[in-house]
């Protein structure tokens, strides 16, 4: 059955934010697919939440080279959904992805060499049949590699025309002032940045030490978007825990080491306080964390597991307003 985009997707609901001082406009929420998009989950799943998020919307789609698993195939995965009609798109999408953590054995498959960068983006264009991708990321800054090599290779990259954009993750407030400077006497400027950030992590609007600089503040002062992975702290931000930890969560899992259990006790008083106020505001607590984070940054982007969440995560963009008095509760609570 040929896709068909909902007609009323660009009904005025979903918010575009320009990213920076670029002409670029990002949805204010964005669909990642770091989780669940993997070649060990459902193909009719993961388009199925695909399409939705484009009929709400959602124009811009957040990969990585590794992001799978495994490694690979949820660029796979949607390079699939592109090939069954989304194609047809093509223009109207926003795709992103990224190369920095390991990929592939053997000195060249991890960090931010020029090596590594570019060979990794050939292989994303080739699973998703993509002649070039609208923002390619360095996913971290590389400790040995000179920060010139790795944003002359994001420069070299978008020369030879297979992305429109660059940009950098989890770089600190310094190492982006220094790859901003860098880009932009290339003549290859930093579209955005992408840190995480939610309520409970909260590092982008603090110095790391004393004296030193604040992302934030950076990014307004060299023009740089910012587009937060994380918001919603890996589900504990949602209705899953408010109850405990359910035997199926992430949280629950021996292998997942970003959300444990001890995470999530340690939160839950918080999490069950945050609530009560997203319920006064008509919010779930996830659509309040969401327009939290929307005050920062210009764009959140959401995991999912199914239409149904990506669905009330939109919801967000119904309220994003936020009283004095519902911003002081909610800091009292995160700093109780």
């Amino acid at each position: 059955m040929t896709y068909v985009p909902d007609p009323a997707r660009y009904d005025g609901r979903m918010p575009y934010r320009r990213s920076g001082r670029s002409g670029l406009l990002l949805p204010a929420i964005s669909l990642g697919m770091w989780h669940n998009f993997g070649g060990n989950k459902p193909y009719e799943n993961s388009k199925a939440m695909i399409h939705k998020a484009f009929d709400l919307g959602i124009t811009h789609f957040d990969l990585a080279n590794n992001y799978g698993p495994p490694p690979g195939s949820a660029e796979e995965t949607f390079g699939r959904v592109l090939a069954d009609g989304l194609r047809t798109h093509r223009d109207e999408l926003i795709v992103s992805t990224k190369a920095g953590w390991q990929m592939w054995d053997g000195p060249y498959g991890d960090l931010g060499s020029r090596k590594y960068l570019i060979a990794s983006l050939d292989q994303s264009l080739k699973r998703m049949g993509l002649d070039y991708v609208d923002v390619f990321y360095s996913h971290r800054p590389d400790p040995d590699t000179p920060l010139e090599e790795t944003m002359g290779a994001l420069d070299a990259i978008v020369r030879q025309g297979k992305a429109l954009y660059v940009g950098i993750s989890s770089y600190s407030a310094e190492q982006t002032r220094e790859a901003a400077r860098i880009l932009k006497q290339l003549g290859t400027p930093c579209l955005i940045h992408q840190p995480s950030y939610s309520m409970f992590d909260r590092w982008i609007e603090r110095p790391a030490q004393a004296g030193a600089p604040v992302l934030t503040e950076v990014l307004g002062e060299e023009g740089i978007g910012s587009i937060a992975f994380c918001p919603l702290a890996q589900g504990l931000l949602t209705s899953r825990y408010l109850d405990g930890i359910p035997a199926d969560s992430r949280a629950a899992a021996i292998d997942n080491p970003f959300l444990t259990a001890d995470k999530v006790e340690v939160r839950l008083a918080q999490v069950r306080a945050l609530n009560g106020i997203a319920a006064a505001r008509g919010q779930s607590l996830a659509q309040m964390a969401l327009a939290w984070a929307l005050q920062t940054v210009t764009s959140v982007i959401i995991g999912a597991s199914r239409v149904e969440q990506i669905v009330e995560n939109v919801g967000a963009v119904e309220r994003l307003e936020f009283s004095a008095d519902e911003l002081a509760k909610i800091e009292a609570v995160l700093k109780g």
